[in-house]
Formats: structure tokens, sequence, C-alpha cells
């Protein structure tokens, strides 16, 4: 047989170059245009850094302006996008309903086709006000809750949490949330940016490319889990089992959902920031006892493995007590990533080549087929 080598899940394979975003090994920091996500994160507005991923530079006050304007316009949804959600099972994730509407919301543009980066960067705005929209209807039609329609008089962090609660939350909260969705934004060729690119590649359009994002990061290998650290979370209980559960997870060789990167081998850059907002959470909530658990975990994890957590381990715990039910965490997610997918699609298509790679064949020889009687 021909000695080929096959990089599994396409392991240290360089596809393509990208100006989004890059982890920098010599100073262990994600970088979004150059600038350090931490930086980002403390001291710009979620939407501030949207704006940045989508235009390679920070915008001037009356670009921002201008900016938070349209999205504000673009967050009501249609009435064919709402009965679509309404007609869903109540107990489909939602992440089926954000792939449903999204759908929707594409077929209904009769745009689709326009990939321009013009038209590109307007749908993405659009996607940008109407996810948080999607997510917070199906939250609400799911607990038969009156739908909250959302408020222009409102900011995007701000809006989300009055859709989904009819209140808006202290300014530790919306900070704690900002800074997540800041973190979140972007994390180069990950399996769902690669999906959207892929799907772009084929000269598909923008949603095409979302929805396809959208089903990759669903999965709890991705998106999920942070979803699976707060199930991981609630079944250890306390912190005084903590030590022991991960003992006899690390022998019986489980997988623990939060712990090691792909990419990072000295830890995500994004953890320290992440962990300090999410026990911000934990004295404001008074609900100590998940990062009194995250911290043993953490520990016993890197003393016997080296492995170091990532984002989803502290954000995970963070939406837990920001009040959002376990199955919205990745929505939220994707809430947060559609800047970096759309900026990606959009880089895509300025320098297109489909991406097509090669398998090795393991089956059979060539034969032929046995005599039919």
């Amino acid at each position: 047989m021909q000695n080929v080598e096959i990089k599994k899940g396409l392991d240290g394979v360089i596809v393509d170059e990208t100006s989004i975003s890059k982890v920098m090994p010599d100073i262990n920091s994600l970088v979004y245009r150059g600038y350090k996500v931490q930086d980002l994160a403390e001291n710009c507005s979620f939407v501030k850094v949207a704006y940045l991923l989508w235009n390679n530079e920070l915008p001037s006050t009356s670009e921002l302006k201008e900016f938070n304007n349209k999205e504000k316009n673009y967050r009501s949804l249609s009435s064919s996008v709402t009965k679509s959600i309404s007609s869903l099972n109540k107990n489909a994730h939602y992440m089926d309903t954000l792939r449903t509407a999204i759908s929707i919301i594409g077929s209904n543009d009769e745009r689709t086709w326009d990939s321009s980066p013009e038209v590109n960067l307007d749908k993405a705005i659009s996607l940008l006000a109407k996810i948080p929209t999607i997510i917070a209807y199906d939250y609400r039609r799911k607990k038969g809750l009156d739908i909250i329609e959302p408020d222009k008089n409102l900011d995007f962090v701000e809006n989300f949490f009055n859709m989904c609660f009819n209140k808006i939350p202290e300014k530790e909260v919306l900070k704690a949330f900002e800074v997540s969705l800041v973190l979140y934004a972007e994390h180069s060729f990950n399996a769902s940016t690669f999906t959207t690119r892929v799907i772009s590649s084929t000269l598909s359009d923008l949603y095409s490319a979302v929805v396809g994002g959208v089903g990759a990061l669903k999965g709890p290998l991705h998106g999920g889990a942070n979803e699976q650290v707060m199930h991981m979370l609630k079944e250890i209980g306390s912190a005084e089992k903590a030590k022991t559960w991960m003992l006899n997870a690390i022998k019986a060789k489980k997988k623990v959902m939060g712990f090691g990167h792909r990419v990072y081998r000295k830890g995500d850059s994004r953890v320290p920031t992440m962990t300090k907002y999410a026990k911000k959470m934990a004295d404001i909530t008074n609900q100590k006892n998940w990062m009194d658990m995250s911290d043993i975990l953490a520990k016993t994890m890197l003393e016997e493995k080296n492995i170091h957590p990532n984002l989803d381990f502290p954000a995970g715990p963070a939406y837990f007590m920001m009040g959002f039910e376990i199955e919205m965490f990745t929505p939220i997610f994707v809430m947060s990533r559609i800047t970096g997918w759309a900026a990606h699609i959009m880089e895509q298509n300025s320098s297109n080549r489909i991406i097509r790679p090669l398998s090795h064949y393991a089956g059979s020889e060539a034969r032929e087929l046995p005599q039919m009687h």
C-alpha cells in the first residue's frame, strides 16, 4: 500500500492565509486585527469589536454611531420568521431554532446571490442584530411568556437581557456578558469558521455559510462544550467532591469538557479575563460554589495531566449565574461568533479558490461484480 502521511483533522495543515486573527505564541495572546483580545474585552464594546473585525480598523465616533444605528434598525424579525419559530417543537434545541430562522431570513432576502462586499456587510449587520432577537423570542415562547420586542433605545447587550428577562441587570453583569462576547467573537480557522469558508468557497451565499457554521458549532467538541461544562459542574455538585471526580475521570480516560485546545499549549489566553468576570458574577449572585469547584478541577487537571482550561470552562458557569438556561449557552456563542464567521466569509470571497482537499483511499482494490442470478 502506498505510504501516505495523513493529517487527521487537518492537524497542523495551513490551508490559507488570513488577516483577521491569530494566536501569537510569543506573547501568548489571541489578537484581532493585531489588537490583543484581552485589551479589547476590557476597553471596547462588542459592537465596536464587530466593526473592527469587518472593517480592519476600530471605528471613529461617527462611524460607530452610524454602525450602532444600523444594528438597532435591523433587530426586528419578520412575521414569517416568528411564525416559523412558533411552529417548532418547544423541546427543539435553541441551535435548531437558530439554524431554521437564519435559513428563513436568507430565503426572504432578495439579495441572497449578491455577495458583493457592501451587500455581504449589510447582511452581516442584519444577522448580528437579529440573532439575539431570535434567541430571546425562542426563550420566552418556550417559557410561555409574552414576547418582548427589541428596543432601539437600548444598547446591544442591554437589549438582549431586556428581551429575555424583561429587565436590565446591574452594570457588572452587563460588562461580564459583553466581555464574553468579545472573547468568543473570533478564533481563526476553528471548525465552524472553516465550515463557513468551505461553503463560501463554492460561491454559495452568506446565509448558507452561516447556517453551516451553526451546525458545526452545535457539536459538543466545539461550541457545545460550554453547555457540557455546566452539566459537569451540576453533576459534581460541590467543591468537596471536585478533586475526586476529576481524578476518577482522568483514570477512566473520560473526555473532560472545557479543557485542552488544539492551538494553545500554554493555556488559552482568553481564560484569565473570562475567569475574572466569572468570579465577579459569583460574588454578585452569591454562587461561589461554581467557581470554587472550577478552581479545584483546573488545579487537579493541571497537576495530573498538565492540561489547561479553555474559554468554555469559565464561560459556562458565568452564563448560568447570569440566569441563562444551559441550552442557551451555545446560541449566545453564535451571537458573538457571527462576527468572526462573517469576517471570514467576506475574506474568502475576496480571494476565492474552492476548498477541495484530497483523501487517501483505503478501501477494496478494483473488483468485478459477482454474477447476478
